[in-house]
């Protein structure tokens, strides 16, 4: 896969010459640049003359791609970047610009660890068949349920279906029980479909396949928390949050790297 990355950095390709360089056939190089696709996200892909006999499938670098189709676009962007705690960014500032057929919205009274029948993130999460991309803060919604499901059994039946989880989130003393519980997953079912690296970012937020996006935003109301969800099922925005999200994810610090470092001052203490 690195290879690929190389190879197609320096000039988009097709699938072909990226099958050649391989060595190997078309169908193996175009399931090598999907998967980079789906849990990189530094290579897109584009179809010419789809349908036809003479297809041709292109590969290019989309890294250093200027992704903001619009001004507001690149404005929040830039305040998702400048942001660190859930309060730094309301996602309404997003959910505003999506068409109404497009959109959903509710608010609930709710405890932390419980998930509601309305919110339905079960259902939402086992529809997923290409990857699951989640923004999150400590990770504490591993040990929410479901009525008698956890977040963290719906994560495993995803590895049984081999979907790719990428998850952002604080990696730090106070998440590191829920990060190795997360990450025990991988060992369990010996795959490497779980990928957790620490970024502080304001959001909280399931992105499933290119469908939809759903946010979740504490509301403080006369001393209790309630909680808005918002979910967008336009392609437009679906797309530039997965590329807010690969952008974050880049830059980040691979987990077990960071639990290292944080077990060695443990030792020192």
């Amino acid at each position: 896969m690195k290879k690929i990355e190389e190879f197609v950095r320096a000039r988009p390709r097709t699938i072909q010459e990226v099958a050649h360089l391989l060595g190997r056939n078309w169908r193996t190089a175009d399931s090598y640049v999907e998967r980079i696709v789906a849990e990189q996200g530094t290579i897109a892909t584009r179809t010419f003359r789809g349908g036809t006999r003479g297809a041709l499938k292109i590969a290019y670098w989309n890294e250093g791609e200027r992704f903001h189709a619009s001004a507001s676009q690149e404005r929040l962007f830039s305040k998702i970047l400048a942001g660190r705690e859930k309060d730094d960014f309301n996602p309404f500032d997003i959910y505003q610009y999506v068409e109404e057929a497009k959109r959903r919205a509710f608010l609930e009274k709710q405890t932390v660890y419980n998930i509601t029948e309305k919110q339905n993130l079960v259902n939402a999460l086992r529809q997923a068949n290409q990857q699951v991309l989640i923004f999150a803060g400590d990770l504490s919604w591993a040990v929410a349920r479901q009525g008698e499901v956890t977040l963290l059994s719906l994560l495993e039946e995803l590895v049984v279906r081999k979907v790719p989880i990428k998850i952002l989130c604080n990696v730090d003393m106070e998440s590191v029980e829920n990060i190795e519980k997360a990450l025990s997953l991988n060992h369990k079912h010996k795959s490497e479909l779980i990928e957790v690296r620490h970024a502080q970012q304001p959001l909280r937020a399931f992105v499933v396949d290119n469908r939809f996006v759903r946010f979740k935003q504490r509301k403080q109301q006369r001393g209790r928390d309630d909680y808005i969800f918002y979910e967008l099922m336009d392609e437009e925005w679906v797309t530039w949050t997965q590329k807010v999200f690969w952008h974050l994810f880049r830059t980040g610090i691979g987990a077990e790297k960071r639990l290292a470092d944080l077990e060695s001052i443990e030792r020192i203490r």
